[in-house]
């Protein structure tokens, strides 16, 4: 009996630059994720601001390994109107080239205390040169994990790190110098699996509502800062928090308990005024937040209809738009999404200080501790 000739089973892997440090984590090379999850990602988050509202800036870099794809935005606002600029590319399997698509780069120049943010895109009449410094260590917040039915939708670690920001902005010709005394802001790194990219459909469909309730808060003040996140269920309960003071480059003291209250903006999903509350073994804190500026995450391409996260687009496209802050409609999906500069007046034991930060909301479907019942139906 004759048994036919079976072709060897071969498996290909990709060494890159990366391989030759030691940072494994897994018998993988560097190049594959642990996981073949097309919702894998690897992504940076920065925003600026100045003490006093005049500068309003951000930006995001995003890799999807799994989709072989990657891309970034730049955004600032400007005499009223909020400019971005967006970038999508093939993916490189080398990490290392990683960090740069189309006009936009970023540059770790000392891991965990100097970034470099550049952008060039002349065409979209927006540059800049701006470069982060740490002014807290970085503060590593709970593993995010959630489940859709039997399937894991979300597992992800994110740290976030105060600082300052030097260098220039210009849009439109007009040159906005950008100075540590006056202007600054945090950044974040996360990675790992969170929904992004075009929805991949895996057998049956769930038999739930879209909900989503998200809050975070970076602070910086003169010598200190602090850190806040939440996410609810439609009823209220808890499912991630955490809440952290960050005493400058020494150390960081996690909340024993984190409460708040936020009122709504009456026909948005937007604050109105927010007071959080940190309880310590030996102090507390009280911060109040006064708004002072809605800045849309739509510019960043989170939930934008042309540039959103992860999606193919081509081998390299670059693409900008614009739109005149406020929105006409804060209810439309795309502009739920915000982040709420802001005055922030903490008392700590009695002592007073004044800070600025931004509390960034995301809130879909319904959440009952703020009389929300449909998917987008605005706060009374």
């Amino acid at each position: 009996m004759k048994h036919a000739c079976l072709p060897v089973a071969t498996v290909t892997f990709m060494i890159t630059s990366f391989d030759d440090y030691p940072i494994h984590q897994s018998h993988l090379p560097i190049a594959h994720t642990a996981s073949g999850d097309p919702n894998h990602y690897d992504r940076y988050f920065y925003n600026g601001y100045s003490r006093d509202g005049s500068v309003f800036f951000a930006a995001a870099m995003g890799l999807y390994p799994n989709r072989g794809v990657m891309d970034a935005s730049f955004s600032v606002i400007h005499n009223g109107e909020q400019v971005n600029i967006h970038a999508s590319a093939r993916a490189h399997p080398d990490r290392i080239r990683c960090t740069e698509v189309g006009p936009v780069k970023v540059e770790v120049v000392e891991p965990m205390k100097r970034h470099r943010l550049t952008v060039d895109s002349p065409e979209h009449s927006l540059r800049c040169e701006l470069e982060f410094e740490a002014s807290s260590l970085p503060f590593e917040e709970p593993v995010f994990e959630q489940r859709a039915g039997l399937k894991l939708s979300m597992q992800y670690t994110r740290l976030t790190q105060l600082g300052t920001w030097t260098g220039w902005i210009e849009v439109d010709g007009d040159r906005i110098e950008v100075d540590a005394q006056t202007v600054v802001g945090s950044r974040d790194r996360s990675w790992g699996i969170r929904n992004v990219g075009e929805r991949v459909q895996l057998g049956a469909p769930l038999n739930a509502s879209p909900q989503f309730y998200w809050l975070w808060a970076p602070v910086c003040f003169d010598g200190f800062g602090t850190m806040f996140d939440i996410n609810e269920y439609g009823d209220g309960e808890r499912w991630h928090h955490s809440g952290a003071v960050l005493d400058g480059t020494e150390s960081v003291k996690q909340a024993w308990s984190v409460e708040y209250d936020v009122e709504w903006l009456p026909g948005t999903r937007h604050m109105r005024s927010f007071q959080l509350r940190y309880g310590f073994k030996d102090e507390h804190l009280t911060l109040d937040f006064e708004p002072i500026m809605h800045f849309q995450m739509f510019g960043l391409g989170y939930m934008h209809p042309e540039w959103t996260h992860g999606g193919w687009k081509g081998e390299l496209v670059v693409g900008g738009d614009r739109f005149t802050l406020p929105v006409e409609n804060p209810m439309a999906p795309h502009h739920v999404h915000v982040q709420t500069l802001s005055s922030v007046t903490c008392n700590r034991n009695g002592n007073v200080s004044t800070g600025t930060g931004i509390l960034e909301t995301l809130v879909m479907g319904p959440h009952a501790p703020s009389g929300l019942t449909e998917l987008f139906d605005p706060a009374k």
